[in-house]
């Protein structure tokens, strides 16, 4: 165990309105358009018969008293139905989006505030958690991952995974239909230069993200907006952070 000077960035100010109108942004700009087409339910060919007949004014399809296309018909269109032309997607000035993402950094750093995310840690552990790069040299066959479980056993965190792993359930509503059927609470993140190797040893646990310096962002440091996700930095990976602007 050694002593390691964190980068200034970690003693910013943790804005949490800019963490999460950056977060906000980032799920608004993924949202796809969805609606029903615009001549969905007009497929017939309907008539109205005039006022003063004794029947509903309700267009029904020629020759017969069927009533169609109107939105409280059979088959007919959705009344006020989502628009397929909406824009969803926010906009976020650069300086915001880097502020927030210091920020989110910045959060990760407190225990109290990782703690209050609901992760689990030794009470004695320092954050964030730091390793030696002796775990990107080793070679990728090695990299199984039985040796990340037996890693994040040794730093004291294991029980986060587990939590995370407790914690999958069914998703309520119709996602569950699409692909989406369950959903796991996130856990550890782990940062590192060389992803393609250590991925290998934590992809695959529950909650467990791996990603480069490059790919951190308000999003994946603060997820849902929260800030204080609990994280492990390779030595090399931390250094990479030394160039950032409070």
């Amino acid at each position: 165990m050694k002593t390691i000077e964190l980068p200034t960035v970690f003693r910013g100010p943790v804005r949490t309105d800019l963490i999460r109108r950056a977060v906000r942004a980032f799920q608004a700009n993924r949202r796809q358009s969805y609606g029903p087409n615009r001549k969905a339910g007009m497929r017939h060919s309907v008539r109205w018969s005039g006022k003063g007949q004794g029947v509903s004014r309700a267009p029904r399809i020629r020759g017969t008293m069927i009533g169609a296309q109107a939105p409280g018909t059979v088959g007919g269109r959705k009344g006020h139905g989502p628009k397929p032309w909406a824009i969803w997607s926010m906009k976020i000035n650069h300086k915001e989006r880097l502020k927030a993402r210091n920020s989110a950094l910045a959060a990760i750093h407190r225990p109290e505030t990782v703690a209050r995310r609901g992760h689990r840690f030794e009470s004695d552990r320092t954050l964030p958690i730091v390793v030696e790069n002796s775990l990107e040299e080793e070679k990728a066959s090695d990299l199984t991952v039985a040796k990340g479980v037996e890693i994040l056993r040794a730093l004291g965190v294991y029980a986060d995974v587990e939590r995370a792993s407790a914690g999958t359930h069914i998703r309520a509503g119709r996602g569950k239909l699409r692909g989406r059927k369950y959903r796991t609470p996130r856990s550890i993140l782990v940062v590192t230069m060389k992803f393609d190797g250590v991925s290998r040893a934590f992809r695959n646990l529950p909650g467990v993200e791996v990603v480069s310096p490059s790919g951190l962002n308000a999003e994946v440091l603060a997820p849902g907006g929260d800030p204080g996700r609990l994280t492990l930095f390779t030595e090399s990976a931390l250094d990479a952070l030394r160039g950032w602007a409070e």
